[in-house]
C-alpha cells in the first residue's frame, strides 16, 4: 500500500488542480516507489489504485514531464543502483557570489561534494567567479540552476530579500535546502510553510555559529551545569562597517541590510541555542551613524544600522527569565571582536574569538577549555574566524549527515541535529522586527511568532469595512 503522507500529498493536490504540484507530489512518491527498470506505466500502476483523483494516463503524463523538467535523466530511475561512498553526496547548486560562497565552494570540494553550478546576479559576475573555482556551470537564471539533472543539494547566500523566493521553489521541486536568513517574517513564514509540506528534505538555516566547537562545548557545558542556573548573557560584537563598496542591499534596512539583521540574527538564533529557551521581551536600540560616506553620497543615503543594543528576556518569566544584553557597533577599524558570556549561579564561560575559557565561582583564574588549533583553510578578509570555522564544521556536519543514507538525496538527522531550522529563522526574524519597533516605540516589545500569513490586503479591506459602516 502507498505511504499515508504521499496519498495524502496526492489527494490535497489533485483537489487544488496544481499541475506543478501534482508533479511534485509525483517525484516524491516515485523516488520511494520506482524499482531498477521501471517506466512511468509501471509507476502508475502502483500508485493509481490509491489516486482516485488522478487517472493513469493523467499521472503518466505527469510523471514523464516531471521527469524532463527536473531531472531530464531517465537513469536516475532506470538504473537505481547502490552508491559508493564518493557517489554518496548530493551535487551541490550555489545561489551567490559574494565572500560566503568564496570561501563556501572550497570547503564543500574539500569534504567531496561536486559543485555542479552557480548562479549570479549578471552573467559576467558568474562566470568570473565559476572560472575562478572551477565550476562547470554558470548563469543568472535561477531556474537553470534548480532544474540542473545533477544539483541535489542548494545552498543560497544571495541578498535576503531575494532569498524566500529561491528556498520555496528548491524545496517545491524537491531540492535540498541549506540557505541565509530571509528578509522578513513573512516570508520566513513561507519558507516555513515550504519546509512542512516536504519534511523529507533537508532545510536549515546557514547560522554556522552553533557549529562552531567553542560553542558547541559551550552548550554541552551550560546542560552539565559548569556554571549553575543560567542568569546572565552578555555579548559584544564590534568591527568594521558592513557596507558594500557600493550602494546596495547592505544600505537598506527594508532589503535585510544592517548589524541587527546581518550579524544581530545570527546571535539571537546563538543565545537561543545556548540557552535552551526562546525571548518573549525585548527592548532595543538602533543607529545609523554613517548614512553617507565616499563612495555613497548624493541623494542616496543609507539607512540600514552600524549600532545596535538590545536587552532580551528569554525563558520563564519574573526573576526566573534569562536577561540577554547585545552590544553591535560596525564603526570600529581594525581587528573583529566577537565574545559571547553566560553567567550562571556556580560560574561562568565566555568564548573568545574560536576560543572558550571558563571560570567557576572561588577561582582565582580563568582556565581554556576550548583552544584555538589554527585556521589552515582559505582566509576571506570579509569574513571573521568563527563564521569562517563555523561555517567549515556545518559543511563537515553535511557531509556526515549525507553519507549516512545510500541514496545521495537522502540525508540522516543525527550530523545535522543542532542546525536551525526555518521555524528557528522564523523566530529569530520575529526578534529582530521587535527590536526594531522597540527602537520606534522606546517601550519593551513582545515577541509573538505568526502562526498563519496575514492579509496582503489587510488596511484595504479595513478601510473598505469602515466605509460600509
Amino acid at each position: 500500500m502507498m505511504n499515508s503522507r504521499m496519498l495524502f500529498y496526492f489527494q490535497r493536490f489533485s483537489m487544488s488542480g496544481s499541475r506543478h504540484s501534482i508533479a511534485v507530489a509525483a517525484e516524491v512518491t516515485i523516488s520511494n516507489w520506482a524499482a531498477p527498470g521501471s517506466t512511468p506505466s509501471d509507476v502508475a500502476d502502483v500508485v493509481l489504485p490509491n489516486t482516485a483523483k488522478i487517472n493513469s494516463t493523467g499521472l503518466e503524463k505527469l510523471v514523464d514531464d516531471l521527469l524532463l523538467r527536473c531531472w531530464s535523466d531517465w537513469r536516475w530511475f532506470t538504473h537505481r543502483v547502490p552508491l559508493s561512498s564518493s557517489t554518496m553526496l548530493p551535487g551541490v547548486g550555489v545561489f551567490g557570489t559574494g565572500s560566503t560562497a568564496r570561501v563556501l565552494v572550497p570547503l564543500l570540494k574539500a569534504e567531496g561534494f561536486e559543485v555542479h553550478a552557480l548562479w549570479g546576479r549578471s552573467e559576467e559576475e558568474a562566470c568570473c567567479l565559476a572560472k575562478e573555482l572551477g565550476i562547470p556551470f554558470h548563469t543568472s537564471r535561477s531556474d537553470d540552476v534548480l532544474l540542473h539533472q545533477d544539483v541535489d543539494l542548494v545552498c543560497i547566500y544571495i541578498p535576503p530579500s531575494m532569498t524566500r523566493q529561491i528556498a520555496v521553489k528548491a524545496l517545491g521541486i524537491g531540492k535540498n535546502v541549506v540557505c541565509e536568513k530571509a528578509a522578513t517574517a513573512v516570508d520566513s513564514f513561507k519558507m516555513v510553510t515550504a519546509a512542512r509540506y516536504y519534511p523529507q528534505l533537508l532545510s536549515i538555516m546557514g547560522n554556522t555559529l552553533r557549529f562552531l566547537p567553542a560553542f558547541v562545548a559551550m552548550r554541552q557545558l551550560l546542560v552539565e551545569g559548569y556554571v549553575g542556573e543560567l542568569q546572565v548573557c552578555d555579548v559584544r560584537v564590534y568591527g568594521p562597517s558592513l557596507l558594500d563598496q557600493s550602494y546596495g542591499w547592505t544600505c537598506e534596512e527594508l532589503m535585510g541590510g544592517g548589524g541587527l539583521h546581518t550579524v544581530g540574527s545570527a546571535i539571537i538564533d546563538l543565545l537561543s541555542y545556548l540557552s535552551g529557551t526562546r525571548a518573549h521581551r525585548v527592548h532595543g536600540l538602533l543607529r545609523t551613524f554613517v548614512q553617507q560616506n565616499g563612495l555613497i553620497r548624493g541623494i542616496r543615503r543609507v539607512t540600514s544600522d552600524d549600532f545596535c543594543f538590545f536587552q532580551m528576556l528569554m525563558g520563564g518569566t519574573g526573576s526566573s527569565s534569562v536577561c540577554c544584553t547585545v552590544t553591535l557597533n560596525f564603526n570600529m577599524p581594525g581587528s573583529f571582536v566577537h565574545e559571547v558570556m553566560v553567567v550562571g549561579s556556580t560560574g561562568r564561560l565566555i568564548a573568545r574569538g574560536t576560543e572558550l575559557y571558563g571560570q567557576r565561582n572561588g577561582s582565582k583564574s580563568e582556565e581554556l577549555l576550548v583552544g584555538d588549533n589554527g585556521w589552515v583553510g582559505p582566509e576571506v578578509k570579509e569574513m571573521p574566524l568563527p563564521l569562517l570555522q563555523g561555517l567549515s564544521s556545518m559543511v563537515k556536519a553535511l557531509r556526515q549527515s549525507f553519507q549516512a543514507k545510500e541514496e545521495r538525496r537522502c540525508w540522516a538527522r543525527g550530523p545535522v541535529a543542532t542546525a536551525p531550522t526555518f521555524e528557528d529563522g522564523l523566530y529569530v526574524q520575529t526578534v529582530v522586527e521587535a527590536v526594531k519597533r522597540s527602537s520606534s516605540s522606546g517601550e519593551w516589545e513582545c515577541v509573538e511568532i505568526m502562526s498563519h500569513e496575514p492579509d496582503p490586503n489587510q488596511n484595504l479591506c479595513e478601510a473598505l469595512k469602515r466605509n460600509k459602516n
